[in-house]
C-alpha cells in the first residue's frame, strides 16, 4: 500500500504575519509580481487554502503589506519629529527619516503608492497617507501660518518637497547617489528647499 503525502497543517502560530514577512522578502527579492499565497503558505508550512483565511487574495495581501509599510513609516516619522526644533532644523530630521526609510524599503514604498487598491482598503489606504505624508503637510501648514515660508496651498507644497526627496530616494536605490551620500545631503537639501538658489 503506498502512503498518503502528508498534508500540510491549517493552522499556524501568527500566520498572517508569517504570510507579510514571507511577502515583503518575495518583495524585496522578485518584485510584487512574483507573490503567490500558494507560494507563501507553501514556504509557512501551511495548506495552500490557510491564507484564505487572512487574505481573500493576492491583492488583499499587497494592501495589507502597503498598510504595514504605512504602519512602519508613520513610525519613523513619529519618532523624528520634534515641534521644539526650528523649523529647518525640524524638516531635516523628517526629511532624514523619510529618505531613510525610502532607501531600506524601496520595493514597500513603491507598493505602497500604488494606486491599485481595492475599493475595500481606500479608506484605511487614505488614514495611513494622512498619518505619514499628512504629518509632513501640517507642518507646512504650521510654518506658514507662522510666517517662515511662502503661502500657497500646502498640499502642494507637500507635493514638491515629497518629489524631491523621492528623486534623491530613486537615485540611492538605483545606484546614480551612495546612500550614506544621500542621507547626508539631506540639510542642504532642506536648506535650499527653504531659501532657494538665488543669491542673497
Amino acid at each position: 500500500m503506498v502512503p498518503m503525502p502528508e498534508s500540510r497543517p491549517y493552522h499556524h502560530g501568527d500566520l498572517r504575519s508569517a504570510l507579510l514577512a514571507g511577502a515583503e522578502h518575495t518583495l524585496r527579492e522578485k518584485g510584487a509580481g512574483a507573490l503567490s499565497l500558494r507560494e507563501l503558505a507553501r514556504e509557512a508550512g501551511v495548506s495552500h487554502a490557510a491564507p484564505g483565511r487572512h487574505f481573500k487574495d493576492k491583492q488583499a495581501l499587497l494592501n495589507a503589506l502597503a498598510l504595514a509599510g504605512y504602519d512602519r513609516l508613520g513610525q519613523a516619522l513619529d519618532g523624528a519629529d520634534d515641534a521644539t526644533l526650528p523649523l529647518e532644523q525640524r524638516l531635516t530630521a523628517l526629511a532624514r527619516s523619510y529618505l531613510a526609510f525610502a532607501i531600506d524599503n524601496a520595493e514597500l514604498l513603491e507598493l505602497m503608492y500604488a494606486r491599485k487598491h481595492e475599493p475595500d482598503a481606500s479608506e484605511q489606504m487614505a488614514a495611513a497617507v494622512d498619518r505619514t505624508v499628512g504629518s509632513l503637510e501640517r507642518v507646512i501648514a504650521d510654518a506658514q501660518e507662522r510666517g517662515e515660508i511662502i503661502a500657497g496651498d500646502p498640499q502642494h507644497l507637500t507635493l514638491l518637497t515629497g518629489a524631491t526627496l523621492q528623486g534623491i530616494a530613486s537615485f540611492a536605490a538605483g545606484g546614480m547617489l551612495a546612500p550614506e551620500a544621500a542621507l547626508d545631503g539631506i540639510g542642504e537639501l532642506v536648506h535650499l528647499l527653504l531659501h532657494g538658489l538665488k543669491p542673497r
